[in-house]
């Protein structure tokens, strides 16, 4: 069931918003060569417990997973698209980092990612983190009052098809609120015109993952969450949650 919120909801949304756009802004702010990616979580965890806000993603355990997930943060890094768990690595230079958080404030959830280098980048990197980025803003474009799930779709795949990069087909964007996943279902995949109607009130996290080898086929790590490209090719993650209004799509997840 989709839930069309009221606009005094999307007004608490925004400030569980903040405080995830905040926890990612501590997170990039800690990011540097030697650090360990378990630092980078509990960089988070200190601004969630400042701003009074609990983890979605702390022992969130979806049909796929063998166990709950042990973090506040997905830290996912150069080969890795998603789901990464903050462990021991120590991130090095030229690392490319992905970062996804989400945090409940008052009943109601945000969601975001973003991605980035830390020492030295390669510009392929660079092409690729910009690539998948400009996907994230066009599909966020596309969602407009009229519009279906299918348009926010094609836009993200026309971008992605531009620069020669692959998507996980089995992973994209899914509805927010009350809960971190809710329907509809916001694939990275799709045809103009399908789908769920886009209604004033409808929140949705958009989030495209592009992987530069081109291939839409991932694998997973034995730890049953990491997901990584086939070919060992570098991956990148953007997401903002975001409100379809009737003056436009409305971006949550600032600071």
């Amino acid at each position: 069931m989709v839930e069309i919120k009221t606009d005094t909801a999307l007004e608490t949304m925004r400030e569980a918003g903040r405080v995830v756009a905040n926890t990612l802004a501590a997170v990039r702010g800690t990011a540097a060569v030697g650090v360990r990616l378990r630092e980078l979580d509990e960089a988070a965890r200190a601004v969630l417990a400042a701003a009074g806000a609990r983890s979605p993603f702390l022992g969130y355990r979806p049909p796929f997973a063998p166990t709950p997930f042990p973090a506040v943060i997905c830290a996912s890094v150069n080969d890795a698209v998603d789901h990464g768990i903050p462990g021991d690595y120590r991130l090095r230079d030229g690392d490319l980092v992905s970062i996804d958080c989400g945090a409940e404030l008052d009943g109601w959830t945000g969601d975001a990612a973003v991605s980035f280098t830390v020492g030295t980048p390669r510009p392929a990197d660079l092409e690729l983190i910009a690539a998948t980025k400009q996907a994230l803003e066009a599909g966020i474009a596309a969602a407009t009052v009229g519009h279906r799930i299918g348009d926010i779709s094609h836009a993200i795949s026309s971008v992605a098809r531009r620069a020669r990069c692959g998507m996980p087909t089995d992973f994209g964007g899914h509805g927010i609120g009350r809960r971190m996943h809710e329907d509809p279902h916001v694939p990275n995949h799709g045809r103009p015109g399908r789908g769920y109607p886009l209604r004033h009130g409808l929140t949705i996290a958009i989030e495209p993952m592009l992987m530069a080898g081109g291939q839409n086929a991932y694998r997973t790590d034995p730890d049953g969450w990491t997901l990584r490209t086939v070919d060992g090719s570098r991956a990148a993650h953007f997401e903002h949650t975001i409100a379809v209004t009737e003056d436009g799509p409305r971006i949550l997840t600032l600071p």
